[in-house]
């Protein structure tokens, strides 16, 4: 391959993760030709991109994307394959279920959202996160709650009231 088709090829990919912001950098190198068609079709499915590439060119990537590279040098050692997804729990979930049946992909790092999760071990806390949407919902539903507990009470205080004052009403009619 020639230097410009990989400067090329770096930018493009350099492009590709300033604008997701989120990727996975897995390693596929022991699987067979079907298991990786498998992993492939899989991905497909899940709406997953990936893609295997040189150590070189996705540090050049992670620099043209303006990403600190220094913690990624123990990362990118071996081969290598990305993984995109616009949502970032469902790389780590792919990788679970096809290591149901397969020993790879192991997880080398994730870096979601300026966050860096180095190790293969991560991939359960991976496909737990919460998205910002998501956070930012359950901190509304928390302050929600208190004002709705207390709005109950106002509510079933004032019918406790009229309740009273209807039966005292009807026994003073009655008399």
């Amino acid at each position: 391959m020639k230097k410009e088709q990989k400067s090329e090829i770096a930018d493009i990919l350099g492009g590709v993760i300033a604008e997701r912001r989120n990727f996975y950098i897995t390693d596929i190198s022991t699987l067979t030709v079907a298991q990786t068609n498998d992993l492939r079709r899989l991905c497909f499915q899940k709406g997953v991109q990936i893609q295997v590439v040189k150590n070189t060119l996705i540090r050049k990537a992670l620099s043209n994307a303006n990403i600190e590279t220094e913690s990624f040098k123990p990362v990118l050692k071996g081969p290598s394959a990305i993984m995109f997804a616009e949502n970032y729990t469902t790389p780590a979930k792919l990788i679970k279920e096809f290591r149901s049946n397969h020993t790879k992909p192991v997880l080398k790092a994730a870096f979601i959202e300026a966050s860096l999760y180095v190790g293969d071990d991560m991939i359960d806390t991976l496909m737990t996160l919460k998205s910002k949407e998501e956070l930012i919902a359950d901190v509304i539903a928390l302050l929600q709650s208190p004002m709705k507990r207390v709005l109950g009470g106002l509510q079933s205080g004032g019918n406790k009231i009229a309740g009273i004052v209807k039966t005292l009403s009807e026994k003073e009619e009655s008399k």
